[in-house]
């Protein structure tokens, strides 16, 4: 069997990271109901470059080493205003990237230890593409077609603004969503509705409790 490419490996690791996403409850759930805005889905998309940005690029990670002469010989092009990470992240970081996003971007805290799982399938992904092996990707990819959900394509587009998108196959983005699974315990850090506050017949104000949809 030959051995894959650099590049393929990249790919793979890409798809896994898209697939752990699009496969976590509490990313879904904020999704479907637009916690992060009108925006969520490609919020979503973001959100996958920005954990695949964590990590080396593995077309440098595997590539040959090369000769000294060809290291003199070889231009560095100019970098813009994305640095590029040179170490590996470890769970840790990564969860906390993963519950700083959500509560950033989608005013949500995520207060079970989904998270910690999300992390955890990423870093299995990253070691087998790291040797070239895709088992946990194929197994992500099954569990996501099990569920419902079509192939996940890894674009990266280069935009004015330098992001990552993701895109899927098709547009039944919400059905996917609603299949699931249950929700975990989240907590959106603000109401959505500003409750008005109610006078009765004697002119008093009612005091009325905010409940989360």
């Amino acid at each position: 069997m030959a051995t894959p490419t650099p590049a393929t490996c990249q790919s793979q690791f890409e798809q896994g990271v898209a697939i752990a996403l699009h496969l976590w409850p509490a990313l879904s759930l904020a999704v479907q109901n637009n916690w992060g805005g009108p925006e969520s889905a490609d919020k979503r998309d973001w959100f996958a470059g920005a954990i695949v940005d964590l990590f080396p690029d593995l077309n440098k990670v595997l590539a040959p080493p090369q000769s000294e002469a060809q290291q003199q010989t070889t231009h560095k092009p100019k970098s813009d205003d994305h640095e590029e990470a040179t170490e590996e992240p470890d769970q840790l970081d990564i969860e906390t990237v993963l519950l700083q996003v959500m509560l950033d971007e989608f005013e949500v805290n995520v207060d079970d230890d989904s998270a910690f799982e999300v992390a955890e399938q990423i870093l299995r992904v990253r070691l087998g593409c790291l040797k070239g092996k895709f088992e946990e990707v194929d197994a992500l990819r099954r569990r996501f077609e099990g569920k419902g959900g079509k192939n996940v394509v890894f674009t990266k587009a280069e935009d004015q603004d330098n992001d990552t998108d993701w895109d899927t196959d098709d547009d039944e983005e919400a059905d996917s969503d609603e299949e699931m699974g249950e929700a975990p315990a989240l907590v959106p850090t603000q109401p959505k509705e500003k409750v008005e506050p109610e006078v009765d017949e004697d002119g008093f104000t009612k005091v009325v409790s905010k409940k989360r949809r």
